[in-house]
C-alpha cells in the first residue's frame, strides 16, 4: 500500500472527502517527522514507536577501490512495532 491508497482508505472507512483524508494522513506524518528531527519519540499506543537511533562511527570498505574508509557517526529514524502489530503480521 503506498501513501495515495492509504488516503483512500483513510476516506472510505472516515466518510471523509479524499482532500480531507489527505490534510489528515499529512498533517500526521508531518508531526512525526517534526518531532523525530527535535530527537524526541513518538509513541502510538497498540501501533508503535518512532524514535531516533544513533549510529557509531565506523570503518569500512570503498567497494569500487576496496580501500579502507570511516564512516561518521549518524542518525537514522527507526520504528519498533507494538506487540499487537507484531502478533498482527505473524
Amino acid at each position: 500500500m503506498n501513501k495515495s491508497e492509504l488516503i483512500n482508505e483513510v476516506a472510505r472507512k472516515t466518510g471523509l472527502s479524499r482532500r480531507e483524508a489527505e490534510a489528515g494522513v499529512q498533517a500526521m506524518l508531518d508531526l512525526i517527522a517534526k518531532e523525530l528531527a527535535k530527537g524526541g519519540k513518538v509513541t502510538l499506543t497498540g501501533f508503535g514507536t518512532f524514535d531516533v537511533g544513533k549510529r557509531k562511527a565506523r570503518s569500512g570498505v570503498n567497494p569500487r577501490t576496496g580501500s579502507a574508509i570511516k564512516i561518521p557517526a549518524s542518525k537514522m529514524p527507526r520504528f519498533k512495532p507494538s506487540r499487537t502489530v507484531r502478533n498482527k503480521v505473524r
